[in-house]
């Protein structure tokens, strides 16, 4: 997609209440062991003076954010879809909540876009009112699993599938936390059980939880996220409108000879609404995300995607457009990378594409082309080994027990127990749940960048914490995974799977922040790349 010049910047304030922050540089999200929830900092400060203006759950505000930008301005240049700020604001045929915001807040529109605080603020109104025409109570505002459809709104869609997606995304953030580092300082939310209330989108099947899609036909521009594709068995089908691109037959038309690798510079929820938009004029074959490297195809392989900005090349080729932002590393994950490379060698296996530099190009290597995607920070040495499999990652996988020297710390709070045979090892720590920072850390040696399954070890016992928080430091920041130390001890139990940094320093965490009973339990981690 298309990187456009930063807009002028203004000096307007936001009344005499709030000081604008200067438009920040995002940076990648923080992987730092911290379990704070409020962090100083100009943008932290302006989530908590919009949430409070305009009773906004502030945790939900931030959520929002990082899920459409990771907190990144981007200069005030605006997404492919004409979204601004780290709240995407957006201007275009289909969505309008920039001009919604100019209405919400009485701001003109290049102060929205270009200034952090101000395009916060104007999230926030825009969010309320939304809520007020939904009909939520001051008790109902307080409690953010009522706020569904208000974040379901605010991205846009208009089918219902693309609707779920994108505010589930939202409260998979609520529920799991996460740190984003920008210019201004930390931005954290910490994770917690959500049960959002999703009312008529309760109905709407999931992402590739369904039956396999159309064999054969034209795109109605109407998706079905529990739909899976036919052409590449993994992906969910989520046709975008006939108006983005041309029915053809492929390959008998014309012969399929290369891969493109596209940066969306947006959302991957974002970009699948936009694809379904009659009045996008652009298309892609299939769209990755960030987070997890799930696949989503929106034009048939057989089809002619717009997504190359030249024709011959639109006709030979098949475009992979990756979630995030070309100037900001931490959405260029270790699970995008594999989900994208099984997905390119897939298709040279099946349509006889050599893999190589030649024909597996970037979108800023296509003749004529006036985009920069994938961009500097796409590895391309990796990736290219996933696709050929020309180095396997070596196998490797480390435990570290509450007594291994020198890798696990743990304040003085933290008591250390003999008492359940389930133990890991000679002992264990164990504490009561508090409502501050306080946790055990376990700092392991990671080899290399990549994927790692995580897994815990503790004794269960009736008298242990019903949702002990672990915290994992990602390579986007801090996730956290509620577990219940009641059941299943004695045995590994795994976290799921992570994006880890290399390097010697802390990486799971057990935290005493909970609203679970009973105490808190500290054993053993065993963490394994994949």
């Amino acid at each position: 997609m298309t990187v456009r010049s930063p807009l002028r910047r203004t000096s307007q304030l936001l009344g005499g209440a709030l000081i604008l922050a200067t438009a920040l540089a995002g940076q990648p999200a923080s992987a730092a062991p911290t379990d704070t929830t409020r962090p100083a900092g100009a943008l932290a400060a302006a989530f908590d003076t919009a949430a409070s203006r305009h009773d906004v759950p502030r945790d939900l505000l931030a959520a929002l954010g990082y899920a459409e930008t990771h907190l990144d301005g981007h200069g005030g240049a605006p997404s492919f879809s004409g979204g601004y700020g780290v709240m995407h604001l957006t201007r275009n045929p289909k969505v309008r909540t920039l001009d919604e915001a100019v209405v919400a807040t009485g701001l003109d529109a290049d102060t929205l876009r270009t200034r952090d605080a101000a395009n916060v603020t104007g999230a926030a109104a825009v969010l309320r009112s939304y809520a007020d025409a939904a009909g939520l109570t001051g008790d109902q505002r307080r409690d953010v699993d009522q706020w569904y459809p208000v974040v379901a709104r605010y991205g846009g869609a208009t089918d219902p599938a693309t609707a779920r997606l994108y505010a589930d995304t939202v409260y998979d953030l609520l529920a799991t936390g996460f740190t984003a580092r920008t210019g201004s300082g930390p931005v954290a939310v910490t994770g917690r059980p959500v049960a959002p209330r999703r009312g008529a989108l309760a109905a709407t099947a999931p992402l590739g939880s369904g039956t396999a899609g159309p064999a054969t036909g034209t795109a109605t521009g109407t998706g079905d996220l529990g739909t899976l594709s036919t052409d590449y068995p993994p992906a969910a089908w989520v046709p975008a409108s006939s108006s983005n691109y041309t029915v053809s037959s492929r390959e008998s038309a014309y012969p399929i000879n290369y891969v493109v690798i596209h940066t969306m510079q947006g959302s991957y929820a974002g970009s699948i609404s936009w694809f379904q938009n009659p009045s996008a004029g652009v298309s892609a074959h299939y769209l990755l995300r960030s987070s997890d490297g799930a696949v989503t195809q929106m034009v048939r392989d057989k089809d002619i995607a717009w997504h190359a900005g030249n024709w011959t090349y639109n006709t030979q080729s098949i475009g992979l457009e990756h979630e995030g932002y070309v100037s900001d590393a931490s959405w260029y994950t270790d699970a995008m990378y594999r989900a994208s490379a099984a997905l390119t060698r897939y298709l040279c296996d099946k349509y006889g594409i050599p893999k190589d530099r030649t024909h597996i190009i970037g979108h800023n290597q296509v003749p004529g082309a006036t985009h920069t995607d994938p961009g500097p920070n796409w590895n391309w040495t990796y990736y290219m080994q996933l696709v050929t499999g020309s180095t396997p990652p070596p196998a490797w996988s480390t435990i570290v027990d509450n007594s291994t020297a020198g890798r696990f710390t743990a304040s003085a709070n933290w008591a250390v127990s003999t008492y359940s045979t389930q133990r890991y090892g000679a002992d264990y720590h164990y504490a009561n749940p508090v409502s501050a920072s306080d946790a055990a850390w376990y700092k392991v040696n990671i080899p290399a960048t990549a994927s790692y399954r995580v897994e815990v070890w503790y004794p269960a016992n009736a008298g242990y914490n019903s949702a002990a928080p672990y915290i994992v430091a990602t390579t986007t920041g801090n996730q956290t995974v509620y577990v219940d130390q009641r059941a299943n001890g004695g045995q590994w139990r795994s976290l799921g799977t992570f994006s880890l940094a290399a390097g010697d320093a802390n990486v799971v965490g057990v935290s005493r922040w909970t609203s679970g009973t009973g105490y808190v339990i500290a054993d053993a981690i065993r963490v394994t790349r994949l």
